[in-house]
């Protein structure tokens, strides 16, 4: 399993970074340009060890959007509070979430290097969702909770394995953290076992600044090619997944495109974020022996409420889906342009007193909070995949902590490879011991 790792080695993103400028340098955008963020623009991106970065809280309480300074030629405001992200997320007529008029030009190529229900408005965004909603109530969902345990065993069998061939060491990233939810999510798609090492390679590429916009979108670029492939193939034969699942219901009245768009959306949702909660969430409980005991002792309620405060506290989506002004508005006080963008932090409205109620920065599972977390975003583009997460995590966290009572971290967390410039926050692997 070791290329569940989810790393891009460098050949590749340079790679990726050329196939993405050739098509799209005449375009509007020249992404060649765009080799790096201004130093404040970063900050949504960074954090310190699990917490959002100071200047967050500072922003948040002192001015409800502030002007980011992006190389771009229009204008991005941040907002940060938790009323006023709730606020512009559900706000579904004043916005626009296509980014495709960035990429201007004739031809396929740009529509189809863009795409999924994040980046797509009413009405295709209503009438896709409805296609993929099913898929994803708790009724039809559990049914892959059996199989998700089975698969979850399977994954401490290996662990256990790991461990015990290098001194009680094993990743937990690579053994558990990465191919629990990306083995679910390749079954509920429909994905051929050959392709999957392929498309996990992919994963953390399309979230990660570091390396330049060139390499982000390149990266969407491929994975959306492998996509268009796959898609082409069940259209042929379709497969016992939720690929095929629609071709047989929606035949031609849904085009590669859109099909490729929603399993890439479904994909990317309901992979790389689970991973990281997996990961991190571990390396929370692990802080404090009380919190290990009542996730792996405790009720279903009480596992409940871990659950919902590790998706608060870590928030590892940063910053939800740009929303770009439709027309000139006032916004919490402050003019703002059609075309002006709007972007919401997750990790900041997620750490506001006004809505968790007292000490935010801290992790409370007893905590009775004031408003809902946005973990997930909020209105007609929350992630589609929430409740499969929470099934996932609700899941493996007290199946692991008594499998390994024991468990321990194998070094500091400040010694950790935290992902520095991502969208979506992470470690790379979490080093734990099994007997301490």
């Amino acid at each position: 399993m070791s290329t569940l790792q989810v790393r891009v080695p460098g050949v590749v993103k340079r790679m990726l970074t050329s196939l993405v400028l050739r098509r799209i340098r005449k375009k509007g955008i020249d992404l060649s340009t765009i080799s790096f963020l201004p130093e404040e623009t970063k900050i949504p991106l960074q954090r310190d060890a699990t917490d959002p970065l100071p200047k967050i809280a500072e922003w948040r309480e002192s001015e409800p959007m502030h002007k980011l300074d992006l190389p771009f030629d229009f204008t991005a405001y941040l907002v940060t509070g938790h009323e006023e992200t709730r606020q512009v997320l559900t706000a579904r007529d004043e916005y626009s979430n296509d980014i495709r008029h960035l990429f201007s030009g004739d031809g396929p190529a740009t529509s189809d290097d863009i795409g999924g229900l994040g980046f797509t408005d009413p009405p295709l965004h209503t009438r896709l969702r409805k296609i993929i909603t099913p898929e994803f109530t708790m009724r039809r969902l559990a049914r892959l909770e059996p199989l998700i345990e089975e698969r979850v065993e399977r994954q401490l069998d290996d662990l256990a394995k790991a461990a015990a061939d290098n001194g009680g060491v094993a990743d937990l990233a690579q053994h558990l953290a990465f191919p629990v939810p990306f083995q679910t999510i390749c079954d509920l798609l429909g994905l051929d076992y050959d392709d999957r090492e392929t498309f996990a390679g992919l994963g953390s590429a399309r979230f990660d600044a570091t390396n330049g916009a060139a390499a982000a979108f390149g990266a969407v670029s491929a994975q959306r090619e492998f996509l268009f492939d796959a898609v082409a193939r069940q259209r042929l034969e379709p497969g016992p997944g939720l690929i095929g699942q629609i071709i047989r219901d929606e035949g031609d009245a849904i085009s590669d495109v859109d099909l490729a768009g929603l399993a890439d959306g479904v994909f990317t949702g309901g992979f790389e974020t689970t991973a990281g909660m997996i990961a991190l969430g571990t390396m929370v409980l692990l802080r404090d022996p009380a919190y290990a005991a009542l996730t792996r002792d405790g009720s279903r309620e009480d596992v409940d409420g871990v659950v919902e405060e590790l998706l608060r506290y870590l928030a590892v989506v940063q910053v939800a889906f740009p929303r770009f002004a439709k027309r000139d508005m006032m916004l919490f006080g402050t003019q703002v342009k059609a075309g002006d963008v709007i972007l919401a932090s997750l990790s900041g409205a997620n750490r506001d007193p006004e809505a968790a109620g007292e000490s935010p920065e801290s992790f409370d599972p007893y905590r009775v909070p004031k408003s809902g977390h946005l973990a997930f975003g909020h209105g007609i583009h929350r992630c589609i995949g929430a409740e499969l997460a929470r099934m996932e995590l609700r899941i493996v966290l007290p199946r692991l902590l008594r499998r390994f009572p024991e468990l321990a971290l194998d070094r500091p967390e400040s010694e950790l490879s935290f992902r520095q410039l991502s969208f979506v926050f992470g470690v790379e692997e979490l080093p734990v011991r099994l007997d301490s």
